[in-house]
């Protein structure tokens, strides 16, 4: 499956690179939703973190840490958002494996915000959702 970060990783188009090796490469986002946003890819085009081998994954969160804590550095920021998104329900917008390194800073005007449902859940009901991850599990 041909993706603009194939084609990245091609050199096909142009991309700031930042880090790469044989698994994985990172670049800045062209977006640049704060400075020093920065994707990490594998440079195989899995589709999502539901197809990406374990040793992958492993290897790629481990770059991300680095990359988070040389961008940090590098920009004097004070926290960072990972972001991974699976799916187009869940906003997925370019269908090969990447992790956003968001790096954020005071008054950066970004928001994440999680819905808190707490005071509509019950204990049976977090019981049942435990329950029901456990079983997939096995």
């Amino acid at each position: 499956m041909e993706t603009i970060f194939t084609k990245i990783i091609k050199r096909e188009i142009p991309a700031h690179i930042v880090y790469e090796d044989d698994l994985v490469i990172a670049f800045l986002d062209i977006t640049q939703t704060t400075l020093g946003h920065t994707l990490v890819v594998t440079k195989e085009p899995y589709k999502n973190i539901f197809e990406v081998p374990e040793d992958t994954l492993k290897h790629l969160i481990v770059v991300v840490k680095n990359l988070s804590v040389a961008i940090s550095n590098a920009f004097n920021a004070s926290g960072v958002n990972l972001l991974n998104n699976n799916g187009a329900m869940a906003g997925q917008t370019v269908f090969h494996y990447h992790v956003h390194i968001i790096p954020r800073f005071k008054n950066d005007d970004i928001k994440v915000e999680l819905p808190n449902q707490m005071s509509t859940l019950t204990q049976e009901d977090y019981k049942k959702r435990a329950a029901m991850i456990i079983a997939a599990l096995s």
